[in-house]
């Protein structure tokens, strides 16, 4: 059902544009090409272009008409440090560094919004179109909240869509409330005495103080907060050691907590401290923790995702999706500073082929998408907007 940006040329444009991304990647906060890029499309368009912004972030600003009204759509422009395995002719030209998330098809999308609505001006207000640097865990929205972004570019509403494996071809879902969960993650560090490995009794065994604690965590969710609540704790990495014939005096255990509820996530944060400390003396070492929360919840103004349905009648199939998803965005920081919704756009092949997941070595994202994609955001403009004819 999804409408197109006007003819093939203008898409085969947007899957050029979208394909050279995706060869020369950037990660984040280091976006400058892919910034370069953005801004010159959009000033070709004739779009007010404002470069630099939490660093990297680049705001078009497109106005019609004399209405008040405004609303922010958003794109994130980073990648991942990860090495592609995809053997495209399109594939990463830097090593260790791949758009392994979509985050090229975002921005080509959005772009593709920029033009149909700068092409038909058929809107009352002011369109904020936010390319958004290092979401991936380096909170490049927080920048650019912090560098003025809404008070320079006052939006009534802001919307995000990500691209989503799990979803069929096309297809759009969000919630109200929360979508996705916050993002902590943990190290921590076990200290002791060190000591040849023939003589255990002369020193400190940080290494079974290591694997103690990533047992006890293991169990930890369930201690702290009910099946329904729905939070994950992984330890996702024990370092320890050089040689088999020595006994080190520091091992390190690390890994990452995803909640919804702040009241669970104070919880697992004291009770993951307190095995730590437990561990420590128990067994003669010292626990040095160090806990960051890097990303809240991803939550939904009701209203907003709500009113989605409504805007995306006729555009394309979309449906309220009936539960969260465990992983972080750092589009909740825009969602704390403005009303809004982040929405699901589905990717997987028509063809019925599996759908390489998010930061998959094999990913890459579906180009027949991007109409999908276009269509989506110019209705979200529209609706919030609406005409000025």
């Amino acid at each position: 059902m999804a409408t197109t940006c006007g003819t093939n040329d203008i898409l085969s444009a947007l899957v050029a544009i979208r394909r050279d991304l995706h060869a020369y990647p950037e990660l984040g906060f280091k976006e400058q090409r892919t910034a370069a890029r953005i801004a010159d499309f959009l000033e070709q368009l004739g779009l007010e272009v404002h470069r630099n912004i939490g660093t990297t972030g680049v705001v078009g600003v497109l106005k019609v008409g004399n209405s008040s009204r405004s609303v922010g759509l958003r794109a994130d422009m980073d990648a991942l440090p990860i090495q592609e395995m995809t053997g495209l002719d399109y594939a990463s030209r830097h090593p260790n560094v791949f758009h392994g998330c979509g985050h090229d098809g975002h921005v080509a999308m959005l772009l593709g919004a920029a033009q149909e609505l700068a092409d038909k001006r058929d809107f009352d207000g002011t369109v904020n179109f936010i390319f958004q640097p290092a979401e991936e865990g380096l909170g490049g929205a927080r920048a650019m909240i912090e560098d003025g972004l809404f008070q320079r570019f006052p939006c009534d509403r802001v919307f995000g869509i990500h691209n989503w494996p799990g979803l069929p071809e096309g297809v759009v879902a969000t919630r109200p409330g929360p979508i996705m969960a916050a993002a902590d993650k943990f190290e921590i560090l076990i200290e002791g005495k060190g000591g040849h490995a023939a003589q255990p009794e002369t020193a400190s065994d940080v290494v079974a103080a290591a694997a103690q604690l990533a047992l006890q965590l293991k169990t930890l969710v369930a201690r702290c907060a009910s099946p329904s609540a729905m939070a994950v704790l992984s330890v996702t990495r024990i370092s320890a050691g050089h040689t088999h014939n020595v006994l080190p005096a520091s091992a390190i255990v690390g890994g990452t907590v995803r909640t919804f509820d702040a009241d669970v996530q104070d919880r697992i944060e004291a009770e993951l401290r307190q095995a730590a400390d437990g561990i420590a003396m128990m067994t003669g070492t010292r626990a040095t923790i160090d806990y960051d929360r890097y990303y809240p919840a991803t939550i939904n103004d009701p209203e907003a995702a709500n009113d989605v349905m409504t805007a995306l009648n006729g555009v394309c199939s979309a449906q309220i999706a009936q539960a969260p998803a465990l992983t972080s965005e750092d589009f909740a920081f825009m969602l704390q500073a403005c009303k809004g919704a982040y929405l699901w756009l589905g990717q997987a092949p028509v063809s019925g082929a599996a759908a390489v997941p998010l930061h998959h070595p094999g990913y890459d994202f579906n180009d027949a998408i991007l109409p999908h994609g276009i269509a989506v955001n110019v209705a979200l403009a529209r609706h919030t907007l609406g005409t000025g004819q």
